[in-house]
């Protein structure tokens, strides 16, 4: 409003009346950049310790050689490097002939491009356990940055999640502190329904500790897994 010359908050939504390209400049004020690894860690333990198992066993048993993944919101990457760097350490080596497949994406290109140097400042990484922030940084400059082969299996896009979304299917679904708080109840149910098309019936839907998904949503809560929810597929969960 300063910068436009405008004194108050009704003169403001009067210039968004008169000028509809105003709102773009509106939307890109309002996202949330601010992450770091392993946030909310119970979260994290339970994707570690039951999820991402269950998954990778399930996706053996239909024959498939890969899981994939998206985390819709990304920011800098914290959450998706987070994601490789747990697969790779803790799960890799009880699941070898699987692969692992990561779509990050978000709309602000700021924030993709420090995703795409993967090197944070060392209070991202305080939640990370000590042995895999050795495995998985090395210190340069005072920044600790990602070493190359827990990059390679996240895709970075510059993609609006309320326009476009990978394709499926998916067996797994981060969208945390992004849709189930920020867009009207509408605009939520149309993500939903967008994200239950590409998820595998069983696959797990990940939101924030804060969040609550829609009534009617065709999801049941994930047992002893905060936050994490199982597709249950069209014809159940209404």
């Amino acid at each position: 409003m300063e910068r436009l010359g405008l004194g108050d908050a009704s003169a403001y939504r009067a210039r968004l009346e008169a000028d509809p390209a105003e709102w773009a400049a509106l939307d890109s004020l309002c996202r949330i950049t601010i992450s770091r690894f392993l946030r909310d860690r119970a979260v994290w333990d339970a994707l570690v310790r039951e999820v991402l198992p269950t998954l990778a066993r399930a996706a053996l048993a239909r024959g498939d050689r890969e899981l994939g993944a998206w985390s819709a919101g990304c920011a800098s990457g914290e959450e998706p490097y987070g994601l490789s760097i747990a697969w790779e350490l803790a799960l890799q080596p009880h699941f070898p002939d699987l692969a692992f497949r990561i779509v990050a994406s978000d709309a602000d290109e700021a924030v993709l491009r420090r995703a795409g140097r993967a090197c944070y400042a060392a209070g991202s990484l305080r939640e990370l356990p000590a042995s895999w922030r050795e495995a998985a940084f090395e210190e340069r400059e005072g920044s600790f940055c990602l070493r190359g082969g827990f990059r390679e299996r996240v895709e970075l896009r510059c993609e609006d999640v309320r326009v476009r979304q990978p394709e499926g299917p998916l067996d797994l679904v981060l969208c945390r502190n992004l849709a189930f708080t920020y867009f009207d109840a509408r605009a939520q149910c149309e993500f939903l329904g967008r994200v239950a098309e590409r998820l595998r019936p069983g696959g797990a839907l990940v939101i924030g500790r804060h969040e609550r998904l829609p009534e009617g949503a065709r999801f049941a809560p994930w047992p002893g897994a905060p936050c994490v929810f199982r597709g249950c597929g069209a014809e159940a969960c209404a």
